[in-house]
C-alpha cells in the first residue's frame, strides 16, 4: 500500500501500515534516555506505553528559547506522524503554563497545518493575548524545524454564576457491558491492532462497534463511545483537561465513515484533521468514564464534520467538540 494512504494527524488505525513503536537505540548507537534535554536541546521521544506515556507527553520542559517556549516529547506512531490529540493536548499544557491557577480553560480552537514527525520534540510558543477581569487568552504555536505544524487560541475563565442548561445524555449500554478493544481485535495478529489494545493510553468502548475493520450494516452519521484513561491520573484539574483533549481527537470523524460505510482499513483511504474545536462546560476526571456521543451533520467537497459530547456518568455534559477533517475515498 502507498505510503500517502494513512491518516496524517489525528489517531484513527491505519492497520495495513507496518508499526513503528522504536524502542531501539539511536542511530549513534547511544541507548535512548528519560527525556531530559539532550546535548542539542531535544528532548528524546517517550518510550512508554499506557498511562506513563501519557503523563510523559503532558509533561512539558522550558524550552531553551525564553520564556513561554515549552518543549513537549512526541510518542511514536504506527502511522509515522504525530497524533493530533496529542498537539492538542501540549498545546493547551503550555497555555495553562501562563495562566492564573484559578481560572481554568472553557474553550480551544485549533487548525492542523502540517504532519508532524512523531521522532522529534515539538516547540511551542504562547503569546499572552489577553489578561483581563474573569477571562484570558492565549495563542499557541506549536513548531518542529522552523516550521509551524499546529495553531491555537485559548480561552480561561474565573468560574462564575450564571443561567443553566444542558441537553440529556442518552440512554445506553454502561461500558462494563461493552468488550474492549483487546477482545474485539482477539486472534488479529496485526502489529496496528497490537497498538490499538496494548499501546495506547485510553480505553476506548464503542456501543455500536468500532469501525475499524467494518463500518457495520447501519448507514448512520452516530455513534457513542466510552472513554476513560487506562490508569490514575493526578488530581490536577488541568491534566484531565488536557487528556480530554487528546482523547477528543481519537473517534470524532468516524461518525462520516459510518454513515458512508467505509471502515479505517479501506485501502487507499486518507483522512486528514483540518481544525479542532472544544468548550469546556465543566470538570471531570479522565480517569473515570465519559460517554463521548458524536454524529456528523454534514460531508461534501472532500470534508467532513464530526461533533460530539461529551458526558460524565452520571448526566453531566463536561464538553463539546467539533472537527473536520479532509477525506478521500478511493472510488
Amino acid at each position: 500500500m502507498p505510503e500517502t494512504d494513512t491518516r496524517v494527524h489525528d489517531g484513527s488505525p491505519h492497520l495495513d501500515r507496518s508499526p513503528h513503536l522504536d524502542r531501539s537505540p539511536r542511530h549513534d548507537g547511544s541507548p535512548r534516555h528519560d527525556g531530559s534535554p539532550r546535548h542539542d536541546g531535544s528532548l528524546d521521544p517517550v518510550d512508554a506505553d499506557g498511562i506513563d506515556g501519557l503523563l510523559a507527553v503532558l509533561d512539558l520542559v522550558p524550552g531553551p528559547d525564553g520564556e513561554d517556549v515549552f518543549l513537549g516529547r512526541t510518542q511514536p506512531q504506527p502511522w509515522g506522524r504525530i497524533f493530533g490529540g496529542q498537539l492538542l493536548a501540549q498545546a493547551l499544557v503550555a497555555a495553562a503554563r501562563t495562566v492564573p491557577g484559578d481560572r481554568p480553560v472553557h474553550a480551544m480552537h485549533a487548525c492542523f497545518l502540517r504532519p508532524g514527525n512523531d521522532r522529534e520534540p515539538v516547540s511551542y510558543g504562547v503569546e499572552r493575548l489577553r489578561d483581563g477581569r474573569s477571562f484570558s487568552a492565549r495563542e499557541v504555536r506549536a513548531r518542529q524545524a522552523g516550521r509551524t505544524v499546529l495553531s491555537a487560541l485559548a480561552s480561561f475563565q474565573v468560574p462564575g454564576p450564571g443561567p443553566e442548561h444542558q441537553p440529556d445524555m442518552p440512554d445506553v449500554p454502561g461500558p462494563e457491558s461493552l468488550p474492549t478493544l483487546a477482545e474485539r481485535f482477539a486472534g488479529l495478529s496485526h502489529p496496528g491492532a497490537d497498538y490499538w489494545t496494548r499501546h495506547r493510553p485510553v480505553d476506548l468502548r464503542h456501543v455500536e462497534g468500532p469501525v475499524f475493520l467494518d463500518a457495520g450494516a447501519e448507514r448512520t452519521p452516530r455513534q457513542a463511545v466510552w472513554m476513560r484513561a487506562v490508569g490514575r491520573l493526578p488530581d490536577d484539574p488541568g491534566t484531565h483537561a488536557a487528556a480530554l483533549a487528546l482523547a477528543s481527537d481519537y473517534t470524532v470523524l468516524e461518525p462520516v465513515l459510518r454513515r458512508h460505510g467505509v471502515p479505517w482499513v479501506r485501502p487507499g483511504l486518507r483522512v486528514a484533521s483540518l481544525d479542532h474545536a472544544l468548550w469546556w462546560h465543566g470538570t471531570a476526571r479522565a480517569d473515570e468514564w465519559l460517554l463521548f456521543v458524536q454524529e456528523s451533520p454534514a460531508a461534501g467537497n472532500a470534508r467532513g464534520l464530526g461533533t460530539g459530547r461529551f458526558f460524565t456518568r452520571d448526566g453531566a455534559l463536561v464538553c463539546t467538540v467539533a472537527q473536520e477533517g479532509m477525506f478521500r475515498v478511493p472510488r
